[in-house]
């Protein structure tokens, strides 16, 4: 087959390391620029360029698309779509992903565990706000945020309404969530590919962090999955129509809590804290499918 990786970033792990698993099925395999196609729109022949050729003869697309550049990323993937290439995430599954409240619509909706979450439109009542989440400590969480920076952890009341009302005033959207204090500053990583777990992980925050990313300095070690953290994050990625999905949940006294859903979850941690060959899992997926 020939596979084309969407990635802005070639050096990525993620990247390298689909390149190596494509290759060593035997497939052709080229990493493009998404940031960089020229998208032809036009009666029954929808065309992407790339330095100047058609990149036709495309049998998958796999997109690697940052989070600053979701809006010509995912008009890239939809052309693809276009010219009946098949997407290991499908377009609007990744506009989907990547706007934070719609994801948490869709996953209340759906009925999963979710931690309290509070959104206004630049609301004037911040104390209210606080009360509503369970009050103090909260979770204040900047919309566009990612790898847990705009994500901050007010201890206090007071130190609640003034952050709120500091994003407020800049016009900043942000949401604000209860605090699941037993969860520890730790978090799960469940990786899905195909409507499989394929592996897991316990993320952990460094001491005096609360936040458990890897990008943070947080330490990952493989976890086997309850049932009940398996069958949520399952119904996590369906919930959100993603193929492949990284889905971030805190244990609770309650259950497991579903803190968001990745579109574009990277391999590294995953792949050092489980010893899995998940690159060559995704692979496999498009073989299914193409």
């Amino acid at each position: 087959m020939n596979i084309k990786i969407l990635s802005a970033n070639a050096g990525l792990y993620s990247t390298q390391r689909l390149i190596e698993a494509a290759k060593k099925r035997k497939h052709e395999v080229e990493i493009i620029n998404h940031t960089k196609c020229d998208i032809v729109i036009e009666k029954k022949n929808p065309m992407v360029y790339y330095k100047g050729k058609p990149l036709s003869h495309t049998d998958a697309v796999i997109p690697r698309i940052g989070a600053s550049v979701t809006f010509y990323g995912t008009a890239v993937v939809r052309q693809f779509e276009m010219m009946r290439v098949f997407s290991t995430t499908e377009s609007m599954a990744l506009v989907r992903s990547r706007d934070k409240l719609r994801s948490l619509q869709i996953l209340s909706r759906a009925g999963l565990g979710l931690p309290k979450t509070i959104f206004t439109n630049y609301s004037k009542n911040v104390k209210e706000i606080v009360e509503q989440a369970g009050g103090a400590p909260v979770i204040i969480k900047l919309l566009e945020g990612t790898q847990g920076i705009g994500v901050i952890l007010a201890e206090t009341r007071k130190a609640a309404e003034s952050v709120i009302e500091a994003f407020n005033n800049l016009q900043a959207r942000v949401i604000v969530q209860e605090f699941i204090k037993e969860a520890g500053g730790a978090d799960i990583r469940a990786f899905i590919v195909d409507g499989q777990v394929v592996g897991a992980m316990k993320r952990q925050g460094k001491e005096g962090e609360f936040r458990s990313n890897l990008h943070r300095g947080g330490n990952a070690s493989i976890i086997t999955l309850s049932d009940e953290e398996e069958i949520a994050a399952l119904k996590a990625a369906k919930a959100m129509g993603l193929g492949i999905a990284g889905v971030d949940m805190l244990q609770s006294d309650r259950g497991p809590l579903i803190l968001e859903v990745n579109s574009s979850p990277g391999l590294e941690g995953i792949e050092a804290a489980t010893g899995k060959d998940i690159a060559t899992t995704i692979i496999k997926y498009i073989e299914r499918n193409v």
